[in-house]
């Protein structure tokens, strides 16, 4: 579903991505690993094509990048680090309004659906503004799948919040694991990643430098790895 070779980024003389090559198939929930600054987010934002490479081939869903952005963009779902939601609409209203961008067939359906899927079906009136950060959160995953997409890009969703609202966070996208789309997930919170996920990859100073399958990733020995390969970063 996700295929990447010898990607490498650039912003003038920093090399923010060094040579990276993996693949992510349908069906996998990866979680993706490194200190602040590692590239993590460079690399989301590559892949949900807001930003190009400097080299290197990237297919999406079958779609080259760049020059397949437009169909790879109809396969993806991508929280960034804000929720994009508005804050005067109800939580209804906000997915009705993505779901005309998106032209969804059958948008009510879908609605109703992942309002509930995301536990918010109580607050579905209720204007966006006065929900918690994981409400958002929840709220913007609901969001992220409204067209149905293929692949989910997540940066970072924990941030910011609660022990309670990471649980519910944490359930919300377990339902993503659903054998189908292939999942991509940044994360500082080791343990939630290494739950969630098939696979962890670790990336340092702009490399990939450790990749580990689900029977691999203890928690314990994974920190460990995380320490040295990162340098206590």
């Amino acid at each position: 579903m996700i295929h990447v070779t010898g990607l490498v980024k650039q912003f003038g003389p920093f090399v923010a991505l060094r040579n990276l090559d993996f693949t992510v198939e349908a069906g996998e929930f990866v979680s993706l690993m490194g200190p602040n600054g590692a590239g993590k987010t460079t690399l989301l934002r590559i892949l949900a094509t807001l930003s190009r490479p400097t080299h290197g081939t990237i297919s999406i869903a079958g779609h080259t990048l760049p020059k397949g952005a437009d169909g790879a963009r109809r396969q993806i779902g991508f929280l960034s680090h804000q929720p994009l939601l508005y804050g005067e609409l109800s939580a209804e209203e906000n997915l009705r309004f993505f779901a005309r961008m998106y032209d969804v067939n059958g948008a009510e359906r879908h609605i109703d659906a992942l309002i509930d899927q995301v536990g918010l079906a109580e607050r579905r009136h209720d204007r966006v503004r006065t929900f918690s950060r994981g409400m958002q959160q929840r709220l913007s995953i609901a969001r992220v799948l409204l067209h149905d997409p293929r692949v989910v890009l997540l940066d970072e969703p924990f941030t910011g919040l609660d022990p309670d609202a990471s649980d519910r966070l944490a359930n919300t996208l377990r339902r993503l694991h659903d054998g189908q789309r292939a999942v991509v997930m940044s994360t500082h919170d080791l343990d939630r990643g290494l739950a969630l996920s098939d696979r962890a990859l670790l990336i340092a100073r702009g490399r990939l430098a450790y990749t580990a399958n689900r029977d691999e990733l203890a928690a314990s020995n994974f920190r460990e790895t995380y320490s040295r390969v990162t340098g206590g970063e």
